[in-house]
C-alpha cells in the first residue's frame, strides 16, 4: 500500500517494554515541524484517563507541535500519579521537538488502573527522537506503535486537489474491544497539510466523527480513554481553507474516517462479521441512530449473525425497544438483501439461502425501515462470538 503522507509531519515507534511482548512497538511519537492547528473529540466517560483531561485542556490550538501515545497501559483511574505521569510524558514529548510543555498532546491505552512505568516511557521518547522521519515506513510504525489487541494497524488516507495544491489527508487508530463511542478502546490521529483555522478544524472534526467514530460498535462499552485528534500542519501552502474549498476538504475528511472506523468492529475481538446497519424513514437522524445502535449491542441480535441466522425477531424487537416513537405497522426489514418482514408483517423468504449469504461472507447487511420519515443512519458493529468471551475472559489473566 502505497500512500500519500502529509507534508510537515515526522513519526517514530518504539518497543520500550510497555507491552508483554518486548518486540512489539508500544510507543509512538508524532512531531511537526512547525505549530500546527489541532482539534480533539473525546469521550464523554465520567471515568477518563489522564490523558483525556489533559488533552481536552490543550484543544483546540494552533500551536501543537507533538503528540505521544503509548499503548498497553491506559493511565486511567490513576489518581493523581497518573495525571503527572501524563504530564511529564508530554513534557518530554515537547522537549523532543523543542517545544513548550503545553503544546504537546498525550494519549494511552491498554489496562485500566495500572501505573506507568515513566523510565520505560521516558527511554522509548528518547529512542523514537532519533528515529523521526516522514515518510511511509515511519507512518506505519507509528500506526503500529499504538495498537493493543487490534490483529494489525489501521490506517486511511486520501489527496484532493483544491486551488491548484495537492492536498493530503491521513490517519490512523486502533480499537477492537470496549468500541461503544458516543465521544464519546479506541484512539485516532488525523493529519493533513492543509491550512486550517482553530473553528474550522475542530468544526469539521466534529462533523466527521459522527458520521464514523460514533457509528461503530463492538458490544458498546464505552472506553476512559477514547480520543479523536485532527492536525493541520498548513504545509501544503496557502490561506486557511474557506468556502466551497473546506466543504471539498469536509468530505475528504469524512471518508478517511469512515474507512477507519470500520476496521474497527471488522478486527472486533473475535469478530467473524462486520455488520453494516442502515436505519431509515425515521422522523430525525437522532432516532435513527438510537435505532442502530441499539439493534448493533443486542446480544441476541450479533450471536445470530454469528451463526448465520436471520432471526428477524431479534432485529425488529431491538427496534422496539430503542426508546424511539414510530409505528410498528410501517417496519420493514431486509437483510443481505432479502425482505423478510414488511408493514409490521414477516413475509416469505428462503431461510436457508439467506442463512447461507450470511456465511459465506465477512459483511453482512441490514436494512430498516421505520416510515415515511427522512431520518436515517448509517452504523457498523461486529458479531459476538465465543472467541470474544474467551478473549475478554482471560484479558487480566
Amino acid at each position: 500500500m502505497t500512500m500519500n503522507i502529509p507534508l510537515g509531519f515526522r513519526f517514530a515507534a518504539v518497543a520500550c517494554g510497555i507491552k508483554a511482548d518486548p518486540t512489539r512497538e508500544d510507543l509512538t511519537l508524532i512531531v511537526t515541524d512547525q505549530p500546527a492547528v489541532a482539534a480533539g473529540v473525546y469521550t464523554t466517560n465520567l471515568v477518563c484517563a489522564a490523558p483525556v483531561t489533559i488533552d481536552r485542556q490543550r484543544t483546540p490550538s494552533d500551536r501543537v507541535r507533538a503528540v505521544v501515545v503509548n499503548s498497553g497501559n491506559a493511565n486511567a483511574c490513576t489518581g493523581q500519579r497518573g495525571m503527572q505521569d501524563a504530564q511529564t510524558m508530554s513534557q518530554l514529548a515537547a522537549t523532543a521537538c523543542g517545544a513548550g510543555p503545553d503544546q504537546a498532546l498525550v494519549m494511552s491505552t491498554g489496562i485500566i488502573g495500572v501505573f506507568l512505568p515513566m523510565d520505560k516511557i521516558a527511554a522509548g521518547i528518547r529512542a523514537a527522537t532519533d528515529r523521526l522521519s516522514g515518510d511511509e515506513a515511519s507512518f506505519l510504525a507509528a500506526a503500529r506503535g499504538i495498537t493493543t489487541t487490534d490483529k494489525s494497524h489501521k490506517v486511511a488516507a486520501r489527496t484532493l486537489e483544491l486551488g491548484g495544491q495537492t492536498i493530503r489527508i491521513a490517519g490512523m487508530c486502533k480499537g477492537a474491544g470496549m468500541i461503544g463511542p458516543r465521544m464519546a478502546t479506541m484512539l485516532a490521529v488525523v493529519m493533513t497539510d492543509a491550512a486550517l483555522s482553530m473553528p474550522d478544524a475542530h468544526a469539521s472534526l466534529v462533523a466527521a466523527v459522527d458520521d464514523s467514530f460514533h457509528c461503530i460498535s463492538v458490544e458498546g462499552h464505552m472506553s476512559t480513554n477514547d480520543t479523536v485528534l485532527l492536525m493541520a500542519s498548513g504545509a501544503a501552502g496557502g490561506a486557511p481553507l474557506a468556502g466551497a474549498d473546506l466543504d471539498a476538504f469536509r468530505v475528504v475528511l469524512r471518508d478517511v474516517c469512515i474507512e477507519l472506523a470500520k476496521q474497527i468492529p471488522d478486527d472486533g475481538e473475535g469478530a467473524t462479521h462486520l455488520i453494516a446497519i442502515d436505519v431509515q424513514g425515521a422522523a430525525t437522524r437522532d432516532d435513527a441512530f438510537r435505532v442502530a445502535k441499539t439493534v448493533a449491542e443486542s446480544a441476541l441480535v450479533k450471536t445470530a449473525i454469528a451463526g448465520g441466522d436471520p432471526n428477524w425477531g431479534r432485529i425488529v424487537s431491538a427496534a422496539g425497544y430503542a426508546g424511539v416513537p414510530f409505528d410498528p405497522c410501517c417496519l420493514s426489514l431486509q437483510v443481505n438483501g432479502t425482505l423478510l418482514y414488511q408493514d409490521g408483517t414477516p413475509v416469505p423468504f428462503d431461510a436457508a439461502a439467506v442463512s447461507r449469504s450470511m456465511r459465506s461472507q465477512r459483511d453482512t447487511h441490514v436494512l430498516l425501515t421505520l416510515g415515511p420519515g427522512d431520518g436515517s443512519v448509517r452504523f457498523w458493529t461486529s458479531d459476538l462470538t465465543v472467541d470474544y468471551v474467551k478473549f475478554n475472559a482471560d484479558y487480566r489473566t
